[in-house]
């Protein structure tokens, strides 16, 4: 089964996202005004079954309400029978409430995992402020209780944070954690992907912690198949096909590319690794970290 295991939905209509209809902002990911509009199951599944996709998970893409989204993307489930979506719903892991707030999650059975950023570039962590979750004792904790409730945590955090977060996920053994957009590797020169590279060990030598090949396009807006190859290699030298796994982040790479462009730059990347290594990559590493059958 191939699964797209990074991608969003949303229906302007029925969930808020006041960062998306922020009018007149240019964010680290390019022009927002390119994705103010519905992005509906049918265009987003259109595309992926065309590349053979199977399955997919959602992630959640900071909804005012992020219960209402939850509960959203749980009726889109049972409306695509063929289709499973797993979603990956946030939460506030140093909020009181929490306990309670991941058994009203858990009732939705699409919900296999959390997602609270911490990091997404550093022009906008300077003004969020954002990094600080590292330095609370209460999301250490927070990490404990989704792991006692069998959830997995999508990491999403920038290079300089690595080596901070290290010791903290290294608290956590039995908590299945994946990277999202490879870590962010912001800075495309020699020297930045050198960095991140080195940066990257932090992470990669936790046998707990997965990586998304994902969100490629957003620190580089002319991005090319030979620009991202060597991130690609690097992932996967670190982490091996058996940790790693492919994410559009469609509708947000849209910006750079189309589905069918993105798709056709991978597939060359990966024409000479072995079929074992690709089925990995494409759906059975996402298949079996987020447990969708």
């Amino acid at each position: 089964m191939k699964i797209d295991a990074h991608h969003h939905l949303w229906d302007l209509e029925k969930v808020n996202y006041p960062w998306l209809m922020a009018k007149g902002e240019r964010r680290f990911f390019g022009d927002p005004s390119k994705i103010q509009r519905n992005y509906l199951w049918r265009e987003f599944s259109n595309d992926a079954m065309n590349h053979g996709f199977q399955g997919s998970v959602h992630i959640q893409v900071g909804a005012n309400d992020p219960l209402e989204e939850a509960k959203w993307v749980d009726t889109i489930n049972r409306q695509t029978k063929c289709w499973p979506i797993a979603q990956v719903a946030f939460a506030d892991l140093t909020d009181k409430n929490l306990e309670q707030y991941l058994d009203e999650l858990l009732k939705l059975k699409t919900v296999k995992g959390i997602r609270q950023i911490i990091g997404r570039a550093p022009e906008e962590d300077s003004l969020s402020n954002i990094n600080k979750l590292l330095t609370n004792p209460k999301f250490l904790k927070g990490l404990n209780i989704i792991c006692e409730r069998k959830l997995t945590f999508d990491l999403q955090l920038i290079p300089e944070l690595m080596e901070l977060i290290s010791p903290i996920l290294k608290k956590v053994p039995n908590l299945d954690i994946v990277l999202c957009h490879a870590g962010s590797p912001y800075n495309r020169t020699k020297f930045g992907l050198e960095d991140w590279s080195d940066r990257l060990k932090d992470l990669s030598n936790q046998n707990n912690i997965f990586c998304k090949l994902s969100g490629l396009g957003m620190f580089d807006h002319n991005w090319t198949k030979n620009t991202i190859t060597p991130i690609v290699q690097t992932v996967l030298n670190q982490f091996g096909a058996e940790r790693v796994m492919f994410g559009s982040n469609f509708p947000v790479d849209s910006i750079t590319s189309s589905y069918k462009e993105l798709m056709s730059a991978y597939e060359e990347i990966f024409k000479n690794y072995t079929a074992e290594d690709q089925a990995r990559i494409f759906g059975l590493t996402a298949k079996q970290f987020y447990s969708i059958n």
